[in-house]
C-alpha cells in the first residue's frame, strides 16, 4: 500500500446546511447526515433492482432496461437529462479484419452549468457478465452484505453518487455550485464510446468524482496505471506443408516470435508490464497459415514509460517483419494513459481527508494496477478521485459482494465534500 495521499487535514467546521428542491431546507450537517442515513433501505432496494438488469456492455436491450429506470431515478435532482448516442467499439477479429460494434447510450445530466464551482461525477452502469452467465441474481448471505452482479462494481456507486447529489440540492448552499453527471454504457470494455464525452466533461469542470469502488479495506486509490490493448495483425503466404513450405511464410511462427519478444519487455521498463492474451491463426496442419493476431496488453506507471512500451513495440514489429519476411500491423494503442498525482489532486484529497475526519472515516490510499475513466479525466488535466464508491470485493467474479453499511458511509463523505465545495470552504 502507498503511503497517504496527502497530510496536514484539517477538521471539518461543524456547521452546513440542506434543501431539497422538492423539499425543505436542513439547517445544518447533523440533519443532513441523518437523512442519508435514513436512505439506506432506499439505497438497498436501488441497488437490488438496478442489478437485477442485465447490462453486460453488448447487451443493448438491457442497457436501454436500465438506462431507463435510471433517467426516472435521477429525475428527483432536477437537472437536463440527455441521452447520448455513442460511436461503435472499433476492434480486429479474428480473420484480421476491422469490426465495429455497437455500443449503448451514455446518459448526461446538468444542473447550473454557468454556477461558478462546478463538479462532475461519473460512473459506468455496464457490467461484465453476458445474459449467459450464470450469476445474475442479487441475495443477502448476510445481514452485512450484497451479492450479485454489478452490485459493487458500479450499481452500488451509482447509489451513493445519487444520494450524495441528492443531499446536495437538499442544501441551502446547493445552488452555488453547478454539477454535470456522466452515466456511461462502456467503461468495462475500456470507454472507447465515452472517451469523447470524458474529455468534454473534463475541459467543464473543476473537481472531478468518480464512483467507482474502494479497495476491500476501504482504501481509496490516489495513482493508477495507464493500460493499453494492442492487436498485432500479421500476414504472411500460405503454401502447401509438403510440396512447397519454402514458398510460405508461417504467420503463426512469426507470431510466436512477436509474443515472445513482447513479453520480454517485462522486467526492462520498471513496474511497466505486458501481458499475451491471446493468438489468433492457423488451421490445416498440411497448410502453411498465413494469417495470425497476437492480442496483448500492456501497463505503464509514468508516461514516459508508456511512450517506451510503445516504441519498443515498433521496434519488435520491424524485427519480426524483417525476420519472417512477413506483414505487420500493430493496432490499438493506450486508451487509458497512467492517472498521477498534481498539486490540484492532491489538494482534493487533502479535502477528502478533511471529510472523513469530521465523519469518523479513515481515509487512506493505495495505487492500482487497474484503470478506470479517472485515467482519461486525469489525462484531460481534471484533478479526479475516482473510488468514492462503496467498499467490496470480488469483482467480475461469481463472488462479487457489497458491503451494504458503506453505502451511507460513502454518501455522507461525498455529499460533505460538495456541501465544502459550494459552501466556499475549499478551493480548487
Amino acid at each position: 500500500m502507498a503511503p497517504r495521499c496527502c497530510t496536514g487535514a484539517s477538521p471539518v467546521p461543524s456547521r452546513a446546511h440542506g434543501r431539497d428542491a422538492r423539499a425543505t431546507r436542513m439547517s445544518n450537517h447533523a440533519e443532513m447526515l441523518q437523512w442519508i442515513d435514513a436512505q439506506h433501505g432506499r439505497m438497498r432496494g436501488l441497488v437490488e433492482r438496478w442489478a437485477s438488469v442485465n447490462s453486460w456492455t453488448h447487451n443493448l436491450a438491457g442497457l436501454a432496461t436500465l438506462a431507463t429506470q435510471l433517467e426516472s431515478d435521477f429525475a428527483i435532482l432536477g437537472g437536463e437529462v440527455t441521452l447520448r448516442d455513442l460511436p461503435p467499439q472499433e476492434a480486429i477479429d479474428a480473420r484480421g479484419n476491422l469490426t465495429f460494434t455497437p455500443l449503448g447510450k451514455a446518459i448526461s445530466i446538468v444542473k447550473r452549468p454557468d454556477a461558478p464551482v462546478r463538479v462532475f461525477l461519473g460512473i459506468h452502469y455496464d457490467t461484465v457478465y453476458p445474459p449467459d452467465d450464470p450469476f445474475q441474481s442479487v441475495d443477502a448471505p448476510d445481514a452485512f452484505t450484497l451479492r450479485g452482479p454489478g452490485v459493487i462494481d458500479a450499481k452500488g456507486g451509482l447509489a451513493v453518487l445519487l444520494i450524495a447529489l441528492e443531499a446536495l440540492e437538499r442544501s441551502d448552499v446547493g445552488d452555488r455550485i453547478g454539477w454535470e453527471v456522466l452515466l456511461n454504457p462502456d467503461e468495462e470494455v475500456g470507454s472507447p464510446g465515452s472517451a469523447a464525452l470524458l474529455a468534454g466533461c473534463a475541459a467543464r469542470n473543476q473537481v472531478g468524482l468518480v464512483f467507482e469502488p474502494a479497495f476491500p479495506d476501504g482504501s481509496l486509490v490516489s495513482e493508477r496505471k495507464g493500460s493499453g490493448n494492442f492487436a498485432a495483425v500479421i500476414r504472411g503466404r500460405s503454401a502447401h506443408a509438403g510440396r512447397d513450405p519454402a514458398a510460405g511464410r508461417n504467420a503463426v511462427v512469426a507470431a510466436a516470435d512477436f509474443a515472445l519478444a513482447a513479453h520480454g519487455l517485462n522486467g526492462r521498463v520498471p513496474e511497466a508490464t505486458v501481458n499475451v492474451g491471446r493468438i489468433d491463426g492457423g488451421g490445416p496442419v498440411n497448410v502453411v497459415p498465413d494469417l495470425a493476431i497476437v492480442r496483448f496488453n500492456a501497463r505503464a506507471a509514468q508516461i514516459a514509460d508508456q511512450h517506451l512500451i510503445e516504441q519498443e513495440l515498433q521496434r519488435i514489429a520491424a524485427e519480426v517483419i524483417n525476420r519472417h519476411e512477413v506483414a505487420v500491423q500493430l493496432d490499438g494503442g493506450f486508451l487509458s494513459p497512467p492517472k498521477l498525482l498534481d498539486d490540484r489532486t492532491r489538494d482534493l484529497c487533502r479535502l477528502i481527508e478533511s471529510c472523513g475526519q469530521a465523519l469518523d472515516i479513515p481515509i487512506r490510499w493505495t495505487r492500482s494496477g487497474g484503470v478506470s475513466d479517472g485515467n482519461k479525466l486525469a489525462a484531460a488535466g481534471l484533478p479526479v478521485i475516482d473510488t468514492l464508491g462503496p467498499v467490496g470485493g470480488h469483482l467480475h467474479s461469481p463472488h462479487e459482494y457489497l458491503r451494504l453499511n458503506t453505502l451511507t458511509e460513502r454518501a455522507r463523505l461525498c455529499a460533505l465534500l460538495l456541501l465544502r465545495l459550494a459552501a466556499g470552504e475549499a478551493s480548487l
